[in-house]
């Protein structure tokens, strides 16, 4: 029989009413011969009961045979429920069965089909069909979908186009590592799956495109963290003629739609604007997260003059205090801090706790002489703790920055409820790689160098600023954007400055400087990671939660086994041979 509705969806005002309805088995009780069966699909549960005074005989015998997860067909009567149930939407109702079919059986699952379970991941994700069964998970897609549907209408309203743009593209030697896709057609050449459309969506630019965007996947093979997967989608933008506010304030309204339309949340326009080194210097990071203070503090001209050479020749001395919690935090447990900040290049960690007007600790001995200046500028209270990194201005940085965080979730300091979005700026344009020796872009070779830096191309490149812009949240990059070079001598100074000959430039990127000769707009553009953002949306901590099929840490998929070996038969397709695994 046709499906009258979802269960979830069966509600007091159709009391009277007969209906069929299919779905799974979430579980079945059986009291004393009446037996209650709660019935899930995708819009939640329903309660059927099978009533062996009014039942047939054949409905009795096939509701005792089912079991867990068996997928069956019911119809019955829409009942008002005895005992309502106020947490369950259709807890005011039950379905009195009069007929009920098994349309298939299961095996006893690997694990309950509930929220709050405590399977490890790889079980979850080998059985990712079952995982998905899961209320929590189920919400966790449908809310994506929602995002999805929302940022496509508000950008649809604004006249973007959407365009889809290549798979199979070339390598590009900036950025992480492309998964490589060998050619048969070509042989020993190698097409590279996208890091980002960014070439594409500019050259959309100088095709007049003028709005584009694409909710599309993207591709890096990269160590993987949280929030991090080898493929991954974003929503990526693109405009002409505008200029960084005008992008920035777009962002700020797609967003702003997406919260109300999916949390009920009404965000406060226009975000905060935070410049970089100021995000460096209060937070110890390039996304800080504004939902707590414990800002980071300089004492490195306060300290210079104590007993202590640790700090008094170190080039900086920074510190955050922790309010109030001397008492929860022992000598033992600032030793695993002390643990955590090695892991960030710190040599150590001092600390002192401030109690009746003094400070107590390992250090306290040698601030004596600066206690009063160093309360008056930490603006120290009872029972305060204090932590200080003696090092380099960015090691100190970086280390207080991720021991804020995690202090703060320890302390429970942090609302989960809050959703801080800030814009970072003043980028930038380069960052040293001690592993390649040289200067990296810090966001791409295309982005366009502010004007009053552009001359440090020939110069020190760590002075040249980028015409570029983070949006975060919480603590997370939610995404990044920036103008983009439309000149061709500009773009080619760029290449030179990060060490491209004019034959390795014009090898790689030869197609994007030829079409600078053709009339190339100004343009500019963003792109939000999807995943990241539906992740905070939904409260999870994993990417993984919000994506259907992810790969686990180890960038494997415990369900199909991808990647997997291929035959000898393929890899001689494509004149490849590999070392050092046993090919089937």
């Amino acid at each position: 029989m046709k499906r009258s509705m979802y269960a979830g969806r069966v509600r007091e005002e159709h009391i009277g009413t007969h209906i069929t309805l299919k779905g799974w088995v979430g579980r079945r009780r059986d009291l004393g011969g009446l037996i209650f069966i709660d019935l899930r699909d995708r819009e939640g549960v329903m309660q059927l009961v099978i009533n062996p005074d009014t039942a047939s005989k054949e409905v009795m015998a096939t509701a005792e045979s089912i079991r867990s997860e068996y997928v069956v067909e019911v119809t019955g009567l829409v009942e008002a429920r005895e005992q309502a149930n106020p947490n369950l939407p259709t807890g005011a109702v039950e379905l009195k069965v009069e007929a009920i079919t098994v349309l298939n059986t299961a095996k006893t699952t690997p694990f309950e089909i509930k929220d709050g379970i405590e399977a490890n991941d790889d079980t979850r994700l080998r059985y990712r069909y079952l995982d998905l069964r899961r209320p929590e998970m189920l919400a966790n897609l449908k809310l994506r979908a929602k995002v999805t549907h929302s940022i496509r209408n508000y950008l649809d309203e604004l006249e973007f186009i959407d365009v889809e743009t290549p798979f199979l593209t070339k390598s590009t030697p900036e950025g992480a590592r492309d998964y490589l896709v060998p050619s048969r057609v070509n042989k020993g050449h190698f097409y590279a799956l996208p890091q980002s459309p960014q070439i594409t969506k500019q050259l959309l630019m100088n095709a007049g495109f003028d709005r584009y965007y694409q909710i599309v996947k993207c591709f890096r093979d990269e160590d993987l963290r949280g929030d991090r997967q080898p493929e991954f989608t974003q929503v990526d933008m693109e405009t002409s003629f505008l200029s960084e506010q005008e992008i920035q304030e777009i962002t700020e309204g797609l967003i702003a739609r997406v919260m109300k339309e999916t949390k009920g949340i009404e965000v406060t326009l226009p975000f905060p604007r935070m410049k970089y080194d100021d995000a460096m210097s209060l937070y110890g990071s390039d996304k800080p997260d504004t939902r707590f203070d414990m800002l980071l503090q300089d004492l490195t001209e306060l300290v210079k003059g104590v007993d202590f050479k640790v700090f008094s020749e170190a080039p900086a001395v920074k510190a955050i205090v922790v309010k109030g919690a001397a008492d929860h935090y022992s000598r033992k447990d600032i030793d695993k801090l002390t643990e955590v900040a090695k892991q960030y290049g710190a040599k150590g960690l001092a600390w002192v706790k401030y109690a009746d007007g003094t400070l107590n600790g390992p250090v306290a001995k040698f601030l004596t002489d600066v206690t009063s200046d160093l309360t008056t500028a930490l603006h120290l209270e009872d029972k305060d703790l204090v932590l200080f990194v003696a090092d380099s201005l960015e090691v100190a940085n970086t280390t207080l920055g991720a021991l804020r965080v995690r202090l703060a979730k320890e302390l429970d300091l942090v609302d989960n409820n809050q959703y801080n979005f800030l814009w970072v700026v003043d980028w930038p344009m380069f960052e040293w790689s001690e592993e390649e020796g040289r200067y990296m872009s810090a966001h791409h070779p295309f982005t366009l160098p502010q004007e009053e830096t552009e001359h440090e191309l020939e110069g020190d490149l760590s002075k040249v600023r980028a015409v570029a812009y983070d949006i975060v949240l919480n603590g997370y990059e939610l995404g990044g954007g920036s103008l983009r070079i439309n000149h061709k001598e500009l773009q080619e100074r760029m290449f030179k400055a990060l060490g491209f000959t004019t034959e390795a430039a014009n090898e790689q990127f030869g197609f994007l400087l030829e079409a600078m000769d053709y009339g190339f707009p100004p343009h500019g553009g963003l792109a939000i990671g999807l995943d990241r953002f539906v992740m905070l949306l939904a409260g999870e901590d994993n990417i993984r939660e919000v994506i259907a099929f992810p790969k686990n840490n180890k960038a494997t998929d415990p369900m199909t086994q991808a990647p997997s070996l291929v035959s000898d038969k393929q890899l001689d397709e494509l004149s490849l041979q590999v070392e050092g695994a046993d090919q089937e």
